[in-house]
């Protein structure tokens, strides 16, 4: 029992020295859209290299649902969505430091099918197709690329006519994920998820939109980690980070793109 007792005694002491240093370590909550999952997951590695004791946490998303529960009190300290329109309203509500906001990278939508699908899709026309049973879209109430894709096939005349075959997605790698598992005769994604499923998908089209597809960040005007916030957003912005970011396919804030118009 003394034995025991000995070696319950050494555990606590462990116990107390280490404690503090978890205790210590700073966190930094990062809110970002679906589609930077893989890219800011390297990103946030390599940010804790250089921050010694950081731990990078993130919540991946669609941009309207992070958007809410940031306005809900959610913590978060940096925000990066896939749309103008989810940070415009979060400046408008005042939940982000306005002047840490800027656009980061530029992505292009795209239609997609299963890799082995032998349907002849090759435009938004196609889609009306018998033989396109679903099409995987993300809810335009929250998914950017659900709004992308809706402005599209509206300028096309398309969206009423397709309406019953929507499958809708919470987010955009959901809509990316019924279309791997062949759930989906086609569905609406950004080229950098498709890039990532490219044994299970095929891009079919670039589908054009009225405005080139920007991806915004900023600190959050709540976070307990400013200084914190902001070291991550210019690593962001940085050369390092831009680099990596264009290793997952995302093109550089000034670019345009043909799909554009």
């Amino acid at each position: 029992m003394k034995r025991m007792g000995h070696f319950w005694e050494l555990g606590c002491l462990a116990f107390a020295l280490l404690a503090p240093l978890g205790a210590n370590a700073e966190e930094l909550l990062v809110s970002a859209a679906a589609s930077l999952t893989n890219a800011f997951k390297q990103i946030g590695a390599t940010f804790e290299q250089t921050h010694p004791g950081v731990k990078v946490i993130f919540n991946f998303a669609a941009s309207g649902p992070l958007l809410q529960q940031i306005a809900q009190g959610a913590p978060a300290d940096v925000f990066a969505a896939a749309d103008q329109e989810s940070m415009d309203k979060a400046q408008q509500q005042n939940l982000i430091v306005a002047d840490t906001r800027a656009n980061f990278v530029a992505n292009r939508l795209v239609l997609v099918t299963p890799a082995d699908s032998t349907v002849p899709v090759k435009a938004l026309p196609d889609l009306t197709k018998r033989e396109v049973k679903r099409i995987a879209i993300g809810n335009p109430a929250t998914v950017p690329a659900g709004r992308y894709a809706k402005g599209a096939l509206e300028a096309e005349q398309l969206w009423e006519p397709l309406t019953p075959k929507f499958v809708y997605a919470d987010s955009v790698r959901q809509a990316l994920a019924y279309v791997a598992r062949g759930e989906a005769g086609a569905g609406f994604v950004y080229v950098t998820d498709a890039g990532i499923e490219q044994d299970k998908v095929k891009v079919a089209a670039e589908v054009p939109v009225a405005t080139p597809i920007l991806y915004p960040i900023a600190q959050v005007a709540a976070s307990r980690n400013a200084a914190l916030a902001r070291e991550f957003v210019a690593y962001v912005l940085s050369s390092a980070g831009q680099k990596q970011l264009a290793g997952f396919g995302f093109a550089s804030p000034e670019a345009r793109y043909a799909g554009s118009r």
